[in-house]
């Protein structure tokens, strides 16, 4: 029985002429970018001329742009340096982000090394701008906002630019786990007022293992990991080199089929409502659905019976892929924190489906037809 893979939120297979640009990388051209000799010297010009391409795709400069193992790590290092190196000592977030944000502000704030508040959300799971704005008016400490540009598990997406205006207006520092987003649409950080973004290639069909952190020029950090001069001395340990190659060369293919990926990808999330509405009837979906919201990710409700229960394993058995939230916390039994968060009724369960451009229409009906008997 072939696997149907509707969990492209958690990661997506590896585009085949991502892989095609790693392979020398892996093969013959494997010097360490730090040697002087030329083996060493191609491999740094493959790295540095992957952070020109990634830096001109998302409208920042070069030396903005710094290589890690993933969005985890860089969210990390964003956090944490704004707090120990550019005095913000209140942290201001939402009740609905990644773990990798959530434990770390929960971490600085049991040290005491910062205050911690929650922005409250709107009935649809978006933040309330102007409770955010509240938040940063009575803050007697300097403030870091660490939003994430798009929900990973009901899609919701931040108006990144209003966020941004309201830390220019209160003279905060701005954090977008940008994980969902990067790779999926265009970026102009030129023109937009955030500090720290965040991306992982394998969220858009590049490899596992490495991901990026923009840092704006007017502000000044210090190392996160220690132990070597790699990353222009910001990020120590010898470079990802095959990963970086292939992070670069993902980002230009997304961003080359944007359009027409994107408005595809569309099309199967909304055949999938359609489907599921006329075929399971009580159903419902989490988050602002129709609205302004990730074209890859569907969050669908369905009510709560025997069945239902073990759904996600029942789906599994039948070589369907899905979730119940993030990748990262599936092994929990604790659930799912962001539909605790906007949608807590025990009487529902819910099911993440996510796409991509390598998903059909034949693929959705054939989910669709199991849902009916697992219903």
């Amino acid at each position: 029985m072939r696997r149907i893979y509707l969990d492209n939120a958690a990661t997506t297979p590896l585009d085949e002429c991502v892989l095609d640009a790693m392979m020398p990388y892996l093969t013959s051209q494997f010097g360490n970018p730090s040697s002087i000799y030329s083996y060493g010297r191609e491999s740094r010009l493959a790295i540095e001329n992957a952070r020109k391409s990634v830096a001109k795709i998302l409208n920042a400069h070069p030396a903005e742009i710094f290589f890690t193992s993933g969005g985890t790590e860089s969210s990390n290092t964003a956090i944490n340096a704004s707090v120990r190196d550019l005095g913000c000592k209140h942290i201001i977030s939402s009740p609905v982000e990644h773990h990798a944000t959530l434990h770390t502000v929960e971490h600085l704030h049991k040290t005491g090394e910062a205050a911690l508040s929650y922005v409250k959300l709107l009935p649809d799971g978006h933040v309330d701008l102007a409770d955010l704005e509240k938040l940063l008016s009575e803050s007697t400490d300097k403030c870091l906002v660490t939003l994430m540009h798009a929900n990973n598990e009901i899609g919701n997406m931040l108006n990144i630019h209003a966020v941004g205006e309201l830390c220019k207006k209160y003279d905060a520092i701005f954090h977008s786990d940008t994980v969902q987003t990067v790779g999926h649409f265009p970026f102009d950080l030129r023109n937009t007022y955030v500090h720290f973004i965040t991306g992982a290639g394998h969220k858009f069909h590049g490899p596992k293992g490495v991901g990026i952190l923009y840092v704006n020029e007017n502000i000044k950090i210090t190392p996160f990991v220690h132990g070597g001069s790699q990353e222009r001395n910001m990020r120590a340990g010898t470079e990802n080199l095959y990963g970086i190659v292939g992070f670069a060369k993902a980002l230009e293919q997304a961003t080359a089929n944007y359009e027409k990926d994107s408005a595809y990808i569309k099309s199967l999330k909304l055949y999938m409502m359609e489907q599921l509405q006329q075929h399971l009837g009580d159903v419902s979906f989490n988050g602002d659905v129709l609205g302004c919201s990730l074209y890859t990710v569907l969050n669908a409700s369905f009510p709560k019976t025997d069945k239902s229960e073990m759904l996600l394993f029942s789906l599994d058995i039948n070589n369907i892929c899905a979730s119940g939230g993030s990748a990262c916390t599936s092994g929990a039994d604790a659930g799912s924190h962001v539909i605790r968060s906007i949608a807590n009724d025990p009487d529902r369960v819910a099911v993440r489906f996510s796409f991509s451009k390598y998903n059909t229409k034949e693929e959705i009906d054939e989910v669709v037809e199991k849902l009916k008997t697992l219903i």
